[in-house]
């Protein structure tokens, strides 16, 4: 997981949100509204408003254009059930969150170190 991930405001642009994502070097942002969990935003989404005829990046919003489908999981939530929902519902991310906080965010790129942590252990 990572603890306390990149979040970006509803009301910010996509260009704004595809900026971040590129220094970033990530692929999903939880969306905040009011400090709230709102939504997800993923490189795949601003990839395709970016290939949009007629849309200006700077004009449009990230909540016009973010996921209400979120896959919301406590911190305590056991891994193998995490991986297991995330592959079964073929979800990039599941977002950690505690007290109604975004407090982060494990995605597939944290499966496979997982993965490749057991791995390793089990052939060591």
């Amino acid at each position: 997981m990572t603890a306390c991930p990149h979040t970006v405001g509803a009301e910010q642009t996509v260009s704004f949100a595809h900026t971040m994502l590129y220094q970033q070097r990530i692929r999903q942002l939880p969306v905040l509204h009011g400090g709230q969990l709102a939504g997800l935003l993923s490189e795949r989404d601003l990839t395709l408003i970016a290939s949009l005829r007629d849309v200006d990046p700077n004009a449009i919003k990230v909540e016009e254009v973010m996921s209400l489908s979120i896959y919301k999981v406590s911190p305590d939530a056991p891994l193998d059930e995490v991986a297991s929902e995330m592959a079964a519902k073929k979800f990039g991310a599941a977002i950690v969150v505690e007290n109604n906080a975004v407090v982060g965010i494990f995605t597939t790129v944290d499966a496979c170190a997982a993965l490749a942590a057991v791995l390793k252990d089990a052939y060591a």
